[in-house]
Order: structure tokens, then C-alpha cells, then sequence
């Protein structure tokens, strides 16, 4: 069977056999090898040819009709599906929370890739295990993976990623991976990155505004410690390397709350939206006037923050959407550092 000659598995290779063996069928069908309603060969004959078991090619099959790329027929055999193939098709879209910066994200990104892709979207909330559960429940579903990698560990601290997920996100072919907004140094490889420098964006942003941030005699970030959407800590030590280098006297604490005492002379940093509504209405309840008695810069920019006139510092969530859209339509994979820049407004 001429088939034979398009499949090829190697020994050696980190990938699964049977992910050999589904790819090569995938690849063959969309470069025009293997033609629609071409049967393709038995489990039986494909597992003698290449030394396999036949659980492996029996697995592979079932993925294959699950995709819909093939079809059994009974007492003929499994032929290649009548329903055209697209290749990148099928997009899973894995963010770790549902909030307004993270949409934002995904509506500029379906807009980019085009009508023709379907784009999945799940939700992790944070969580090693629920993570893992929706990743190896759909690995095999899919063209693509855009995945935004923020976890918290049993101290509801921010960690990148962990043992569990590395590996495997380490068993998705890099051609099939874009890491977005978080860049994971701890995995090595030739995959697609749209990512957010925490620590070196903070401290770039405040510097584009030190000398008004100057005129404030000390700068205060709340900062949760500890949270069930935690905040990676580079952002804090991105905060602390400005202070520390402007000269400008600082404290990290942990919340803002409706009634928090605010002092006169002192720039505000907040990066949970609960603390900057506290903020404000403490700064009106206190009669402190945000940009003249004391400095507000919130993190993440947001269409009623502009409206109020509240300094933002942000990555462009638009632009990160369309950037990964464009990687996966022109197979690229590129690292790409998204922009992150300072909104000077009247609160500051």
C-alpha cells in the first residue's frame, strides 16, 4: 500500500508512537498525499510493518476517527474522512482566570486568526490539577494550544509552572505550542511566546514617569501576598528595583481597604481592581484629590480607567491577541515581548 511510504516512526523520538503515527496521517492528508476517501491501512497490517503493538495503532486510529479524519467502514476497512481537512482548524485556548484583561486577549485573538478556525476557550483558575485534567483530556483534539501559564501553589503564592506541567507541556510539538503573557524560562524549546516581563516592565514604565512620580515623597504598592489569582512577584521586585534606585522611601502591603488612612506626599500603586475602588473612595471620604494631595497608578488598562482619568501602567491586550493570532497563521515562532508602557492622566 502506497500509504506506507508517507509513515514514518522513529525510535528515538520523545514523541508517543502513536502521536507519530496521527501526525504523519494529519501532515499527509494536508499536504495532498493521502487523498479523501483513501483507504488507509489496517491496524493489523500498519502494526506489522513497523514493529508495533497493536494498542499502539489501535490508539491512534481512535483518536484519528474521534477527529473525524477517518472513517471504518464495516468489512472494508477505515478510509480518510469526506469532511475536508483544515490544517490549524481547531485552537484550544487555556487561560488561567476569567477576568477583563484575559478576554480582551481572546475576542483580539479569534478576530485575528479568521472565521475559518474554531478557537476553544477553558478555564483553569490557577490550578495544577484542573490544568492537567483539560490539557491531557484534549491533547489530541487539536491543532493548536495557547496557553497562559499563572499557577498557585498550596500557599496560594505565584509559581510560572510546575514539574507536572513542564513535562507535559514538553510532550506538545513545538510547531503546536504558543506560550502567551508569561514566559516560561523553565522550558526550553523552538515554541511560539507572546509574553509580559514583569519585573522589567514595572520598573521601565515608572521610570518613563519618574519625574512626576519624583514630586511624591514615598510610593506605596498593594500587593497581595497571597491569593487564589496570585500575582507573580516579579512585579514587586520590578516596584522595589525603581524605589530602590530613584531614591524614593516605599512600602508593599497587602490590601487596600474601603477605610485604609491615606497620607498626603504619597504615590499609590494598585493592582487588584477591589483596591483601586477602595482607594478612590478612601481619597474621598478623606478629601485627598488623587493627582494634587496624593498619586494613583493602577495596573492593567481598562476603558473606565481612562474615563476617570486614572494613570495606568499595562501591556497592550489587544495587540498580544493579534501578535499570537499572527504567529499561528504565518507558522512562526517567534519569542515576542508584548509593549508595556505608562498612561500619564490626572491622577498622577
Amino acid at each position: 500500500m502506497r500509504i506506507f511510504e508517507y509513515i514514518t516512526i522513529d525510535p528515538n523520538s520523545r514523541k508517543p508512537k502513536y502521536r507519530q503515527i496521527v501526525d504523519c496521517i494529519v501532515e499527509n492528508i494536508g499536504a495532498g498525499n493521502i487523498m479523501v476517501d483513501e483507504k488507509i491501512p489496517s491496524i493489523n497490517s500498519l502494526s506489522e510493518r513497523f514493529i508495533l503493538s497493536r494498542d499502539t495503532v489501535e490508539k491512534a486510529y481512535n483518536i484519528l476517527k474521534k477527529r473525524n479524519i477517518i472513517t471504518p467502514v464495516k468489512g472494508k476497512g477505515f478510509y480518510v474522512t469526506d469532511v475536508p481537512l483544515k490544517k490549524g482548524n481547531r485552537i484550544l485556548f487555556l487561560i488561567n482566570k476569567l477576568s477583563a484583561y484575559k478576554m480582551r486577549i481572546y475576542n483580539s485573538f479569534v478576530s485575528s486568526v479568521g472565521p475559518d478556525v474554531q478557537t476553544d476557550l477553558d478555564i483553569y483558575h490557577c490550578d495544577e490539577s484542573l490544568f492537567l485534567a483539560l490539557l491531557e483530556r484534549d491533547q489530541h483534539g487539536y491543532d493548536y494550544f495557547v496557553i497562559m501559564p499563572h499557577f498557585k501553589t498550596d500557599e496560594l503564592r505565584h509559581t510560572s509552572t510546575t514539574d507536572k506541567v513542564t513535562r507535559l507541556l514538553r510532550s506538545i510539538p513545538d510547531n503546536k505550542l504558543v506560550i502567551l503573557d508569561n514566559h516560561l524560562s523553565e522550558l526550553a524549546g523552538d515554541f511560539a511566546e507572546v509574553y509580559q516581563d514583569f519585573e522589567m516592565d514595572i520598573y521601565e514604565a515608572l521610570k518613563q514617569g519618574e519625574s512626576k512620580i519624583q514630586q511624591y515623597e514615598k510610593a506605596v504598592l498593594g500587593f497581595p501576598s497571597r491569593s487564589v489569582y496570585p500575582y507573580p512577584r516579579r512585579i514587586l521586585r520590578g516596584f522595589r528595583h525603581f524605589c530602590v534606585e530613584a531614591k524614593i522611601s516605599f512600602e508593599v502591603i497587602d490590601k487596600i481597604e474601603e477605610d485604609h488612612p491615606l497620607e498626603a506626599g504619597t504615590l499609590y500603586l494598585t493592582i487588584p481592581e477591589e483596591d483601586l475602588v477602595n482607594l478612590v473612595k478612601a481619597a474621598r471620604d478623606q478629601g485627598l484629590t488623587p493627582g494634587k494631595d496624593i498619586g494613583i497608578i493602577s495596573y492593567n488598562e481598562t476603558p473606565l480607567k481612562d474615563l476617570l482619568g486614572i494613570t495606568t501602567i499595562s501591556t497592550n491586550f489587544d495587540q498580544m491577541g493579534r501578535t499570537s493570532a499572527r504567529l499561528i497563521t504565518e507558522k512562526k515562532r517567534d519569542k515576542i515581548k508584548n509593549p508595556f508602557v505608562l498612561t500619564n492622566r490626572d491622577s498622577l
